[in-house]
């Protein structure tokens, strides 16, 4: 480890950060991550995506043998892929499973989840969307970019026998955004709701962003937020760029996560965190 590194954690978004707008890490943002890697960085893949949407990514960066870290839906899953074991897995009280379905049904709004999990290693993940309108746009762009198959069910309550990670509400951006604050408010106490893009709209337990898990994994590595730096540009990160010791926003942001960062780099397909990186780390 270079003890001169302020950063010891380096935590990126995935989608419009990590990854162009094709979805591939770009060979200059590649080769910078696993500089700072090389370094002592541990480096933290931190996405609202499941698991199975994050480990080709992983992969691709050998975050086995970099000091990885995947921090899976949106913080609800934490996992250290050098050891090879789960440091954190959190899922919604199973008593407000169907207030959320009804709440769906109340607002037009489509619902989905993630099916009962498949074991990678000695880890578990979900392989399937489950929902009643699995033929959504929006439900059908999550399948898409995770990977993931898609399962109609003809009530995803009776489904859900198993602990769930979140839910995902779809639909137009402005019209969530209408919306969001009275789930928000009806569900007060018993999960967390905000959106992670414009359509969608995500009821995570509570206490669960990548702020609070980010916090979670520093102390347990024996470090804090101070030493964290995270790069990000949606919604969902905008938590964890308030919060760390350096935030990192992409010029292709959302305002509230340039609002909310130290410094704002180039965007996503122009290698803005390689910019960030070699300005800041190495």
């Amino acid at each position: 480890m270079n003890k001169d590194i302020q950063y010891k954690i380096l935590a990126f978004d995935i989608d419009g950060t990590l990854v162009d707008e094709e979805k591939n890490i770009r060979p200059r943002t590649k080769e910078a991550v696993l500089k700072a890697a090389t370094a002592g960085c541990n480096i933290v893949i931190a996405s609202g995506r499941p698991v199975n949407g994050v480990l080709r990514f992983a992969e691709e960066l050998d975050l086995k043998n970099n000091n990885g870290f995947i921090l899976a839906l949106n913080g609800g899953v934490i996992l250290s892929l050098k050891d090879n074991c789960i440091i954190k897995y959190a899922t919604l009280p199973s008593e407000f499973y169907r207030e959320i379905y009804e709440l769906s049904k109340k607002y037009s709004v489509p619902l989905m989840t993630y099916d009962k999990e498949d074991v990678y290693g000695s880890f578990s993940f979900a392989k399937t969307v489950i929902s009643e309108d699995i033929y959504d746009k929006y439900i059908q762009i999550e399948a898409r970019i995770n990977k993931l198959s898609c399962r109609q069910v003809p009530d995803l309550c009776k489904e859900l026998d198993y602990p769930v990670t979140k839910f995902i509400m779809t639909g137009d951006g402005d019209y969530l955004a209408k919306v969001e604050p009275k789930i928000a408010e009806a569900l007060s106490g018993k999960a967390d709701v905000y959106r992670s893009a414009p359509f969608f709209l995500e009821i995570v337990p509570i206490g669960i962003d990548k702020a609070e898990s980010l916090n979670y994994l520093a102390g347990s590595l024996g470090y804090t937020m101070d030493n964290v730096m995270a790069f990000g540009d949606g919604y969902n990160d905008v938590s964890m760029l308030e919060h760390v010791g350096m935030g990192i926003a992409m010029a292709n942001g959302c305002d509230e996560a340039r609002a909310a960062a130290d410094y704002v780099t180039s965007s996503n397909e122009e290698d803005g965190c390689a910019e960030a990186i070699y300005k800041f780390v190495i």
